[in-house]
């Protein structure tokens, strides 16, 4: 079959997916978690319903509750400042006073330098992985057309994943946090690693046949790596699938996160990659 004949249909397809993702990562960007931004995050469960100015007027200064959102099983996310456990356990008593008995689901706190620290040093991370990448595919390659052409795959994983959560963050209020972006990190693993397979069998038909065009070696690389590449991630896809459907609450969204980069990644992989390198080839021989 002729992949590379409908190479403009993928890069339209690709597009698609691309383009309200980005508009909302232009127009309402990420919504971070207090990993980032600093803050407490604790988690209550009670049995009866409290409004939203008893939170605060329970928080007093101290914990300065900036938002209160509802949960599951009658339970209650409160966001303000960052607190000391003594002070958590001086809030609790308050609320058992006013409201009863009380359930602590979860209780997250970070300082604003750390968490101003950790966005440097993810985004650090995330250059150091493109760099080397980059390199090691060209080196191994020994053209950087394939090493470009990987980091480009890669980078339209990333903003799939990104503008999803950029739109589940506006409709849905869901945030990004560390296991988000180790989630990120993995979408690129798993991303260049398929690529680097078809990229190896187009190199071993160039060599086995140095008189094929570069556009059929790259339809017969693609078809003959296509079925292990689908073989391989439906099994991570259908493990993914059953985290986010069965998974406790705390790994929803990092399921949800890979589980969307699982299959752009496997998309990306035949679809993106070497159509982008095809495209290259063509273009540098005129």
């Amino acid at each position: 079959m002729k992949f590379m004949k409908h190479r403009w249909l993928f890069f339209l397809i690709s597009a698609l997916v691309l383009v309200p993702g980005i508009f909302s990562l232009i127009t309402f960007g990420l919504k971070p978690s207090i990993d980032f931004t600093g803050g407490t995050l604790l988690e209550l469960r009670i049995l009866k319903e409290v409004e939203d100015n008893t939170w605060i007027e329970m928080g007093g200064e101290e914990l300065s509750i900036q938002s209160v959102q509802s949960s599951e099983d009658n339970g209650y996310i409160l966001r303000g400042k960052p607190i000391t456990d003594e002070y958590k356990n001086i809030f609790l008593d308050k609320v058992f006073q006013e409201v009863g008995e009380v359930e602590v689901v979860r209780f997250e706190t970070v300082g604003p330098i750390l968490g101003q620290e950790l966005i440097r040093k993810m985004l650090w991370a995330g250059l150091i992985v493109v760099i080397f990448i980059l390199l090691y595919v060209a080196k191994q390659f020994t053209d950087l057309s394939f090493g470009i052409s990987a980091i480009l795959a890669m980078l339209h994983d990333s903003l799939v994943v990104l503008g999803s959560f950029s739109l589940l963050g506006y409709f849905y209020g869901i945030e990004v946090d560390v296991l988000f972006v180790t989630a990120l990190l993995t979408t690129l693993s798993f991303s260049v690693h398929d690529t680097i397979v078809v990229f190896d069998r187009i190199r071993e038909l160039h060599r086995k046949y140095p008189k094929y065009s570069f556009d059929e070696m790259a339809d017969r690389a693609v078809a003959e790596t296509l079925v292990r590449s689908l073989n391989n991630s439906i099994t991570i896809i259908v493990m993914l699938l059953s985290l986010v459907l069965l998974g406790g609450s705390s790994i929803k969204w990092f399921s949800v996160a890979l589980l969307i980069g699982a299959i752009t990644g496997t998309y990306s992989s035949t679809f993106t990659a070497v159509p982008l390198l095809v495209e290259w080839n063509k273009r540098s021989k005129k």
